[in-house]
């Protein structure tokens, strides 16, 4: 067979057309106030698009085309084999479309193309399908009451969904709240990062296209003070569904306190810990998982292993190979298929990185690879990949989330010190034990406090298993039928057959 043409990236963004406004109750419009804001691309520093700012008006009619929506049954009151087939013809729209929006995606928030393509899409479209093909094989129960009553447990749809979702996996974090939150029969307003709101805009109308009835699901760009908070203050949204900065988690907590007590489910920062152990058996292996833990998305992830635990006797080894691994991540123009590691998402955020490798440097850690800006030439926003050595548990860099392609080293002793170490932080999304020792490996996943735990491996995933935090990166759990939970509530029927 020939072969594949390949793409010429730089030609499909010249000639694409992007989508800006919001889109509420089946057709896109613009913002009730006619504002806009600037989308820039991190590529090049050049204005993409100018995007409908919503506020509040805004989503008081979003929310109220959801509710009408839910009310009628028009998607609700479908069976769940029928909502089934409407998202497997979603998800297949998305996989039709997937090049289209793995570009947006990339020229949006500066992933690599061959990411948003290879990995970011592939993801997107098995998530919307796993739950289509999920949601009619959960069964409901009976309680074990005894002959004297029937009691039937029931999950029924929570309602309208206010959905908040961060920009360094646009579509993906979309489409963990989506995905669930449609599949149980919800309406659902969509709230994407004002940095990388595209592909959230583009794919509602892919939604109506397969099926899914007006109202049902609505897309409000806009920034989180605005519209964010006015969707989580508001009245009429039965769950907020958040995935972003702790602080800003924080405050949705606080929201649906002043409102109207709306369940609240959050995945929040990381900071998680790479445990190696001297007798992990391949080094190399170790290497090539640690490098991609902390510069795979240009570090802007929050389960990334942002920080190196090693024991003592092997750090020397084991950081030169990491180092050398990490020359490879070469900083390149995200439109090239063979770049590894593209633009950090905008200004502020690069800012936000540079700020915390100076404060590595004065707290007296080494910079063993990288710590400059780069390609500036470009007009992008570009950090080479950065390895710190000699960090202390008590430094900046070894406690805050960076969300950067920054890795800081620390050393320890004994397995009962990487744990306290590892611990010794705000956060409890992923870590990671590398050993050889079974025994070992059993006590230390269990004593360090995350929600998700690799041993002898890091960023394994599957959308059968739960992602999500202990402490203040969260709770509840995207991912597998436990995120089901979230967009669901419990009822219990109650039959006297006395």
């Amino acid at each position: 067979m020939p072969a594949t043409p390949a793409i010429d990236w730089r030609l499909r963004a010249g000639e694409l057309k992007l989508q800006t406004r919001a889109f509420i109750d089946g057709g896109y419009v613009d913002a009730a106030s006619g504002e806009t804001f600037d989308c820039i691309s991190p590529v090049d520093g050049r204005v993409l698009a100018r995007v409908a700012a919503t506020d509040a008006a805004d989503v008081d009619a979003a929310v109220a085309a959801a509710r009408r929506a839910f009310v009628s049954g028009s998607w609700s009151g479908r069976s769940p084999s029928q909502r089934k087939r409407t998202l497997l013809k979603f998800a297949e729209l998305i996989r039709d479309h997937r090049e289209e929006l793995a570009l947006i995606e990339t020229l949006d928030m500066g992933k690599p193309i061959t990411d948003s393509l290879k990995v970011d899409m592939a993801a997107v479209v098995n998530c919307l399908r796993w739950y289509a093909e999920a949601i009619d094989k959960v069964y409901d129960e009976v309680a074990p009451t005894g002959p004297q009553a029937l009691a039937l447990i029931t999950r029924e749809p929570v309602g309208v969904v206010g959905a908040v979702v961060p920009w360094n996996f646009p579509l993906l974090m979309a489409m963990w709240k989506l995905a669930p939150a449609l599949a149980c029969g919800n309406s659902v307003v969509l709230k994407p990062s004002e940095k990388s709101p595209l592909t959230a805009i583009r794919v509602a109308e892919l939604a109506v296209e397969a099926g899914i009835p007006a109202g049902v699901l609505n897309v409000l760009p806009g920034f989180g003070h605005t519209a964010g908070k006015a969707l989580a203050l508001h009245m009429d949204v039965d769950c907020l569904a958040f995935t972003g900065s702790t602080a800003t988690g924080r405050l949705m907590l606080q929201y649906s306190g002043q409102s109207n007590m709306k369940r609240v489910w959050l995945e929040c920062g990381g900071k998680s810990p790479n445990i190696v152990m001297a007798d992990c058996a391949d080094l190399e292996r170790v290497a090539r998982a640690s490098a991609a833990a902390i510069f795979f998305n240009q570090g802007e992830m929050c389960s990334a292993g942002s920080r190196l635990i090693v024991e003592e006797s092997i750090r020397d080894a084991l950081l030169e190979k990491i180092t050398a691994i990490g020359r490879t991540f070469v900083p390149g123009d995200p439109l090239d298929p063979q770049t590894r590691l593209g633009a950090i998402v905008d200004a502020p955020q690069l800012q936000t990185v540079m700020n915390y490798i100076e404060s590595g440097r004065a707290e007296g850690a080494r910079v063993a690879l990288g710590g400059k800006r780069v390609r500036e030439d470009s007009g992008g926003f570009y950090i080479e990949p950065t390895i710190f050595d000699g960090v202390t548990p008590q430094m900046k860099i070894a406690r805050e989330e960076i969300f950067g392609p920054v890795l800081s080293t620390l050393t320890f002793k004994s397995a009962e010190e990487a744990v306290r170490i590892a611990n010794d932080v705000d956060f409890g999304l992923v870590g990671a034990v590398w050993t050889r020792d079974v025994t070992t490996a059993h006590r230390m996943a269990r004593a360090i406090r995350a929600g998700m735990v690799y041993v002898n491996c890091y960023d394994a995933d599957d959308i059968t298993v739960p992602f999500g935090g202990f402490k203040q990166s969260g709770n509840g759990r995207d991912k597998s039928l436990h995120a089901l939970d979230k967009y669901t509530e419990l009822k219990t029927t109650w039959i006297d057959l006395g």
